[in-house]
């Protein structure tokens, strides 16, 4: 399951890198991903202070910090 987990994450990172700000939504579609994976993922990279979210009313866009 890590392993799992640490693929998305450098997916993740590499799309933000490439794309800029972008939501879930657009990182679960653009990396194929589920929902849970994106968001430990996130938690991954978050952790390692590589990721920071801005919110946009209720929305979460996340960038690379």
């Amino acid at each position: 399951m890590d392993a799992k987990i640490g693929v998305a994450a450098g997916d993740v990172y590499r799309f933000l890198e490439a794309e800029g700000a972008s939501t879930v939504r657009q990182l679960k579609k653009a990396t194929g991903h589920s929902d849970a994976t994106i968001n430990q993922a996130i938690g991954w990279l978050a952790r390692e202070e590589k990721v920071s979210r801005e919110m946009h009313g209720r929305t979460a866009r996340w960038s690379l910090a």
